[in-house]
């Protein structure tokens, strides 16, 4: 429970998880698909699910059940001031707690952590499409038995206070622009999808190709706000190191370039959006990175202010005015939220806290420090305001 004192207005977080139920990705997928999508699997007396006929070990264990308190690893992620091996950091483990599992708990989570609401979203979730990426089919059928799930364990609104986001794919053009609507009409407020480029039974294609058009037309007209959280987004390695989403410390641990992966699948993703002056085809959508960080952001705007010297007359306006105008940013808590702030505008910065990931902070509220250089104004706009506005569904 945050001790510390307590804003005088709600705090929204932007970014909370769930660890999935055990039958999250079974529940509703027909028994016959088992071998070619998701199942179970015990070695050596410890269960993983098995994706594509292939084990996966990305995540230590899958259930959850110990696992690692909330921010687990905060002193690492601060700077490491003790020196400590990461390991050191993840030898404590805790029975799962309900409230990663039960709405009525998180609602009691929420209260004692001094929080209004939040976004929730998955944790194996986001790393289960890179492994299916070769059967297009196989995705859709594991993410639409995940959103069933999600709807009946969580629904997509628990009173005005928890807002779950279905997660969706572009591997079938039709089905995103399907599920989509299917979401809406069960009343999500925002959806979740990993930046990177999906595979189609085509081939690998830029997400705002033509061909996608049905589902960005359809969350254009519901106004819908479209999260791009971090994820396995599939980035190549090119053999600076191992490719394939794992513990980054499993084996030991060494410096590694697999450590900005998240930061490249994100700038590469933008930049694109930005490219192909998706805006312009599609005014009314609204773009929320999360868990992305926001490292990159200087280069990036340096990068869209180059191009458009460069092409000029490729955009009707500044290419950086429109992606202030459509993108809002939840920078990683470590960021420095003053230079998120100066890129974007205090307008355009989210906060999440990530909870209760180990990479997370503690308890959300410790997140108040950061921001003590800001104004009374511009704090609210963070903690509050600016993810209020993003789950209305703005139509046109």
């Amino acid at each position: 429970m945050f001790d510390g004192e307590r804003p005088d207005h709600p705090v929204f977080d932007g970014d909370n998880h769930y660890y999935e139920a055990l039958d999250a990705f079974t529940r509703h997928l027909a028994p016959a698909l088992g071998p070619r999508v998701a199942q179970w699997c015990e070695i050596d007396g410890r269960r993983y699910h098995v994706l594509g006929g292939r084990v996966s070990r990305a995540v230590t264990n899958p259930t959850f059940d110990p696992v690692a308190p909330p921010g687990a690893l905060h002193d690492y992620f601060r700077g490491n001031p003790e020196h400590r091996g990461p390991l050191e950091f993840l030898s404590s483990r805790e029975p799962i707690r309900p409230a990663y599992r039960e709405p009525s708990a998180r609602l009691a989570a929420l209260d004692q952590q001094g929080l209004d609401a939040c976004l929730l979203f998955p944790t194996l979730g986001m790393i289960y499409e890179q492994p299916l990426s070769h059967d297009p089919e196989a995705i859709c059928q594991l993410f639409g038995a995940f959103n069933r799930w999600l709807v009946e364990d969580w629904t997509f609104n628990v009173e005005d206070r928890i807002y779950a986001a279905p997660y969706l794919t572009l591997a079938d053009p039709l089905w995103a622009a399907e599920e989509l609507a299917w979401a809406l009409d069960r009343g999500a407020r925002v959806v979740v999808m990993r930046p990177a480029a999906p595979t189609t039974c085509v081939g690998r294609r830029d997400p705002f190709d033509p061909m996608f058009d049905p589902f960005w037309q359809t969350a254009n007209d519901a106004g819908i706000t479209i999260v791009v959280h971090a994820a396995d987004s599939g980035v190549c390695s090119h053999g600076y190191a191992p490719d394939g989403f794992a513990a980054t410390f499993a084996g030991g641990w060494k410096p590694t370039i697999k450590s900005f992966a998240i930061e490249q699948a994100i700038r590469d993703y933008l930049l694109t959006i930005v490219f192909d002056d998706h805006f312009s085809r599609f005014p009314n959508l609204r773009i929320a990175s999360v868990e992305n960080g926001a490292g990159y952001l200087p280069d990036l705007i340096r990068k869209l202010r180059s191009t458009a010297d460069k092409m000029p007359g490729h955009w009707k306006e500044d290419p950086v005015e429109t992606f202030r105008r459509h993108v809002w940013i939840n920078p990683f808590w470590e960021d420095d939220v003053e230079e998120v702030a100066g890129c974007m505008g205090p307008e355009r910065v989210i906060f999440g806290s990530d909870w209760p990931h180990i990479e997370a902070l503690p308890e959300p509220l410790d997140y108040l420090a950061e921001l003590k250089a800001f104004s009374e104004e511009d704090r609210r706009l963070i903690l509050n305001d600016n993810v209020r506005q993003l789950i209305e569904l703005r139509p046109t």
